[in-house]
């Protein structure tokens, strides 16, 4: 996965950044459904990128194997012209770009999933961004529901956001950290078959990012969230799970210099073998019957995923 990681880092980590150039690579590769959406508003521009791998027992091709999702979330790879360079919050985007050059690869050398796997993110390299506490937020030309709108599909099944979560004293370790799961405004346990995948992948424990109610509500509504990985489950009527690619210390996600090949590479292999297991029907990211039970006792919670009053 290194390669991919550099290969993708050699994309992104450049003022003319964008969809096309990326698509024209994963093409490369061996990809063939490619989708590039370019998107302006008055704060700026970006391309949103899908990309679909079809599995052998796929849903694209009527099979019966699920979905999985993958997000790369960001506000922006770069912010020029304050900033030269990529930075920090581009890590998610990375990932989810080298995570495709991956599977691009391995299908057009033989090698296909089970189950078909829909990645997406977003290419912007002069991206603005917002002070924030403890340290300052990378912000994006477009908002949260334009973000969701582009990047969450009804044909995924679970999904996994990768995004970096370096500005925070919650996680002092650097690497790749896991969220509980998040279903119908619940926060559920931290899948036991994910904390699998990854001890498998990075060969250490498993660590793990806590998240709290305010950080499955829409950005927008006044309160606090830890950044936007958990956002897409704002959208989604499926199970997500955050990615985390973390740090020892705070890091602004406007930071340049700070992306370490070496976590992104980890974060993607996660993702790759998360699909491999999920794809295959031995990787659930939540318990059924619990969340039947939830629903029973409680009802659904999904009204936090809107703006409220």
């Amino acid at each position: 996965m290194l390669r991919e990681v550099m290969d993708s880092l050699d994309l992104l980590d450049a003022p003319t950044a964008d969809g096309e150039r990326v698509a024209a690579a994963l093409r490369a590769a061996g990809a063939e459904d490619v989708e590039v959406t370019p998107v302006a508003t008055e704060r700026g521009s970006t391309d949103f990128l899908r990309l679909l791998i079809p599995g052998t027992d796929g849903a694209d091709g009527g099979g019966e194997a699920p979905t999985l999702g993958i997000i790369g979330r960001l506000g922006g790879i770069g912010a020029r012209p304050s900033r030269v360079g990529f930075v920090s919050d581009g890590d998610g985007a990375a990932a989810a770009v080298a995570c495709a050059l991956k599977l691009s690869r391995m299908r057009a050398r033989g090698d296909r999933l089970a189950g078909d796997v829909v990645l997406a993110t977003h290419i912007c390299p002069d991206a603005p961004t917002l002070p924030h506490r403890p340290v300052e937020f990378m912000d994006s030309p477009v908002d949260i529901s334009t973000m969701n709108r582009h990047e969450v599909c009804e044909e995924m099944d679970a999904i996994l956001s990768i995004d970096t979560t370096k500005g925070n004293r919650l996680v002092n370790s650097s690497g790749v950290s896991l969220t509980p799961a998040v279903l119908d405004g619940y926060v559920l346990k931290v899948p036991e078959d994910l904390l699998d995948v990854l001890e498998s992948t990075t060969g250490r424990p498993a660590v793990t990012l806590p998240i709290t109610t305010q950080d499955i509500t829409p950005y927008g509504n006044g309160l606090s969230h830890i950044n936007s990985i958990m956002q897409p489950a704002t959208e989604a009527r499926v199970p997500v799970v955050g990615v985390a690619i973390t740090a020892e210390t705070t890091v602004p996600g406007s930071a340049t210099g700070a992306s370490h090949e070496g976590d992104i590479a980890s974060a993607a292999r996660f993702c790759l073998e998360a699909a491999q297991r999920f794809g295959r029907g031995t990787a659930d990211f939540v318990d059924p019957e619990e969340v039947a039970t939830l629903h029973r006792l409680y009802g659904s919670l999904r009204h936090l995923s809107q703006q409220g009053a």
